[in-house]
């Protein structure tokens, strides 16, 4: 580069990845500016386990309620309750919980900037080009050397920056700035959709998660009810087209009685299923969160991996500003798939399977009642890896498995 850029790098969005990435690669002495719009919440159900809250130092005030079971309910209402030994499940609320961060990122010495991301260039000297319009609507152009996106599953960074990285050099020359080509998202997701609505006075467990397996709500995720405090979050996801996530709220609510709590907010949003096979286009761009695809099958799992990949996506971003070699920017997904593809590899293929027929959902509810099962459930849930302490557990639940999987079992 032949002239000094605004920034070292600009991070797109100002989520828990992206907050993160900004704190990581503050903390470190960069010069980072963080881009949010700052209005939108992210649909999410809140779930954090206790090891993100001691990995990243969260405060307590953050987590707003401590669940201490799950209740899974089957199409026929069949219902198991898991009991959490010697744990939690914390809620968080987004709307603060993504704020905090924000803040956190700041204080480690970011900029923060409230626009909206427009578009990716690149300079004939090497530098990047990222244009960001202000709620005014003006546009302003900003250089820095690398972008981070984390502006979710349906991320205008990467389909700019990194999903044609082969066609970059195919570029138009205008006032020596090369266009980047924006290109199509190939990112397989789920639609979810939650309202936020007043928590119930009487009658109301403020401490239980409920997740309803029942094609009528969902035909291949679920539905769930998760307790965060005065506030509650009742939501659906699913990956097929067309299903009517709004209708399907409105009837689980009416199911539940819940239909005269008021309604604080709706939010919808895509929740990607599956890692992206690359996360950086080998020079400038590299993504995180959601626009890495870092959500768990399965079970929709987001903000821990989104935090791991925020700050794993900052230390790579961190050693390529430090050593001039771009090639480290492969560090960030590799450290996270080594840490997490088998786990993301199991719940992909139980989703692929359990979560196809209401017939396979009544035998999964089943499978659950298996105290082996809820406490190997809860252990990884807590751990994040995959448990091998209890041979014998593991051998009753795969014979287990292959009752209901060959039918010899009933539902």
């Amino acid at each position: 580069m032949t002239r000094a850029c605004d920034y070292d790098v600009i991070v797109i969005g100002g989520g828990p990845a992206g907050a993160t990435a900004a704190t990581e690669l503050a903390g470190d002495g960069h010069r980072v500016l963080l881009v949010d719009p700052g209005a939108r919440i992210k649909p999410c159900g809140g779930a954090v386990p206790p090891r993100l809250v001691d990995e990243f130092n969260i405060p307590q005030r953050l987590v707003v309620a401590h669940i201490n079971k799950a209740r899974i309910i089957s199409p026929r209402a069949r219902y198991v309750d898991m009991p959490i030994d010697g744990g939690y499940v914390g809620m968080v609320d987004r709307k603060d919980f993504d704020e905090a961060l924000r803040k956190r990122a700041e204080e480690a010495g970011a900029e923060r900037l409230r626009g909206a991301f427009v578009r990716l260039a690149e300079n004939a000297d090497g530098s990047t080009v990222v244009q960001v319009r202000d709620p005014d609507g003006s546009t302003r152009d900003l250089t820095c050397r690398i972008v981070v996106g984390a502006d979710g599953a349906n991320s205008q960074v990467a389909s700019q920056g990194l999903y044609n990285a082969s066609r970059m050099s195919q570029v138009m020359k205008r006032d020596e700035v090369l266009r980047f080509v924006p290109g199509e998202n190939p990112m397989h997701h789920v639609a979810a959709y939650h309202e936020i609505i007043e928590a119930p006075r009487d009658d109301f467990d403020g401490r239980r998660c409920d997740v309803y397996y029942d094609s009528t709500l969902s035909p291949d995720f679920y539905a769930w009810v998760f307790p965060h405090g005065d506030t509650v979050s009742v939501g659906v996801g699913t990956a097929q087209r067309g299903f009517p996530l709004r209708q399907a709220v409105t009837a689980l609510r009416d199911r539940l009685g819940l239909t005269g709590q008021e309604t604080v907010r709706r939010e919808g949003a895509p929740i990607p299923l599956h890692p992206l096979k690359r996360w950086d286009n080998g020079r400038n761009v590299i993504v995180a969160g959601d626009a890495a695809g870092v959500v768990a099958p399965a079970s929709g799992e987001g903000i821990y991996y989104a935090m791991v990949s925020g700050r794993l996506v900052g230390r790579a971003v961190a050693r390529t500003l430090d050593t001039g070699n771009a090639r480290a920017l492969r560090q960030a997904r590799s450290a996270f798939m080594h840490e997490h593809a088998q786990v993301f590899r199991v719940l992909a293929m139980m989703q692929k399977y359990w979560y196809t027929t209401d017939d396979r959902r009544e035998r999964f509810v089943r499978i659950c009642e298996d105290r082996d099962v809820q406490h190997l459930t809860w252990k990884a849930y807590m751990d994040k890896r995959l448990v091998r302490a209890k041979p014998f557990a593991h051998a009753r639940i795969f014979f287990k498995n292959v009752g209901h999987l060959t039918g010899l079992a009933s539902a």
